[in-house]
């Protein structure tokens, strides 16, 4: 069968911290190798979401200043992704994508910056700038749906390794799954161990790095379950990921032994 994948990159010129934009060139560069066709659109302020099309989104990083501007805009865009996710889109946000995703963000100074709620959580500014290496142990269930879909049989990995750089503290409603749980950094805030959030086929985390080289497990999972939208089930083709798995391998073992 011949396969399409239609991907949406949110706001990728206000929005691409830490070469957020390289979990896009990931993704695309994986489905060309397997022979699926990947038509990318790039949507940012003042322009309208088409309904019906996009299958994977992407939402990157921005600084304080960006994040408010795209805040505004994202707000009017705010039914039409949440219809997306309940239709079976995938979404992955980081940093500042994932934090306008949820219901606020609170500054320090203690102004309200509302998000579209996709996430039930919030993020309140500290003093504390978390910054280093995040090594976190994926959700299990989560790790078996990604076994199931990643071509091997031999998982690598449960882990997921990348960079964490925010001062904000998210915290999760009391229904809403992480992630996964921070063997070596802070996550979301650096006090309960969960790192990230999982709404449907919506992921939020603080791993730039950029996260989808590094961890072909979860840049593959992400494509399997985009393209389930319009396919059903699908069993991607391996590829020869030792270059992938060598860099995740060396990343983990520096993160741990440093901390």
């Amino acid at each position: 069968m011949n396969y399409k994948l239609n991907i949406c990159h949110l706001y990728p010129d206000l929005m691409d911290t830490y070469g957020d934009k390289g979990n896009i060139l990931a993704i695309t560069y994986r489905c060309q190798k397997r022979g699926i066709s990947v038509n990318l659109e790039n949507v940012s302020v003042g322009q309208n979401l088409k309904s019906a099309t996009y299958d994977l989104f992407f939402f990157g990083g921005g600084q304080d200043q960006a994040q408010s501007i795209v805040g505004e805009d994202l707000l009017k865009k705010s039914d039409i992704i949440k219809k997306y996710i309940d239709s079976g889109s995938v979404l992955l946000s980081v940093c500042g994508g994932y934090q306008l995703l949820q219901n606020y963000f609170q500054t320090k100074e203690g102004q309200k910056i509302p998000g579209i709620g996709l996430f039930d959580a919030h993020t309140v500014g500290s003093d504390n700038r978390m910054i280093q290496n995040l090594l976190i142990e994926i959700d299990p269930n989560l790790n078996s749906e990604i076994e199931n879909s990643y071509p091997t049989d031999n998982l690598p990995s449960n882990f997921l390794i990348g960079f964490e750089n925010h001062s904000g503290k998210t915290y999760l409603g009391k229904n809403l799954k992480p992630l996964g749980s921070v063997i070596v950094g802070s996550g979301n805030n650096g006090e309960d161990q969960t790192e990230g959030a999982i709404y449907k086929n919506a992921f939020g985390c603080y791993l730039h790095g950029s996260l989808l080289p590094k961890n072909p497990h979860f840049a593959d999972y992400l494509i399997a379950k985009a393209l389930e939208k319009n396919y059903g089930p699908v069993q991607l083709e391996q590829l020869d990921d030792e270059i992938e798995w060598q860099a995740h391998a060396k990343a983990v073992e520096k993160t741990r032994a440093s901390s």
